[in-house]
């Protein structure tokens, strides 16, 4: 089983009064992370991660975790401009537009997952592709977070990370393996000349169960372990079993470069991690 750990890790820069703020959140089962943003400039200011110990059964426990958080961080306590919620879960389907009904949005979904006959489904538009991303929202904590901060936007972390990538990639023609790593769940987004060729989410409690998900992904589309380019997005480091096992199978295996001065060298938070919540 992956051993849970609680790491907190809060960073803040100078913080003026005097400008307009803009904040993004991501939470999941297994943790909740912030930042705070200068809405003009975009220059980020301020970030917050915090990974349960034990990563909580039901969406009532997360809420929990999530008010006693905000009584933690007085941060959150302010007034902005833009409020953006990332809802990190495996409980989405992504529907080419051509074939979408907004009014099937329950059937969608029970291809893929099994859903509850009260949960509330919504969807997403990306903004790159001719797609939806169909999924369910934690309502719950939706109501809170009106409660907290008025309207706000909200989108699935699935709508994030394939509209940030297709982006991130728009300049390269090869196929591109990314695997963006959570504590107990991982996505596979793989993409071609700024198209998308496959999107997945995985739950994986061994190095063994990581590695059989991406290498049967690799077979699938037909892509040599020994010249397919795999970048690794999240929390996953140089030291991670997971990493060392992939290493030994897929030849090219990197992380994702991307510039985010924010963070010094000397902090323990990599550039690569947190891209979804990241600006």
């Amino acid at each position: 089983m992956i051993k849970m750990i609680v790491r907190q890790k809060t960073i803040n820069k100078i913080i003026k009064d005097n400008y307009r703020k803009e904040i993004s959140i991501q939470f999941s089962l297994d943790g909740f992370s912030f930042c705070i943003c200068n809405s003009t400039t975009k220059e980020l200011q301020h970030f917050t991660t915090h990974t349960f110990e034990n990563s909580v059964a039901t969406p009532e426990l997360l809420l929990s975790k999530i008010e006693k958080l905000f009584n933690d961080y007085s941060v959150l306590k302010q007034e902005f401009e833009t409020v953006t919620i990332i809802h990190q879960n495996n409980l989405s389907t992504l529907v080419p537009a051509a074939l979408f009904n907004e009014n099937e949005l329950q059937l969608y979904l029970d291809y893929n997952i099994k859903t509850l006959t009260n949960d509330f489904i919504a969807f997403d538009s990306l903004t790159q592709l001719d797609v939806k991303n169909v999924y369910v929202p934690y309502i719950n904590i939706n109501n809170y977070f009106f409660q907290q901060f008025g309207e706000f936007d909200y989108k699935h972390h699935a709508t994030v990370l394939i509209d940030k990538l297709i982006l991130h990639s728009k300049n390269n023609t090869k196929k591109q393996f990314f695997v963006n790593v959570a504590t107990t769940n991982f996505d596979i987004v793989v993409i071609e000349n700024s198209k998308l060729l496959f999107y997945n989410s995985f739950s994986f409690n061994t190095k063994e169960d990581f590695i059989y998900y991406i290498l049967f992904t690799a077979e699938q589309l037909k892509l040599n372990p020994e010249t397919f380019l795999l970048y690794f997005i999240g929390d996953v480091e140089k030291d991670s079993e997971i990493y060392h096992i992939t290493y030994q199978y897929i030849r090219n295996a990197a992380f994702i470069k991307l510039n985010i001065p924010f963070f010094d060298e000397e902090e323990d938070i990599s550039n690569h991690s947190h891209y979804t919540t990241l600006p």
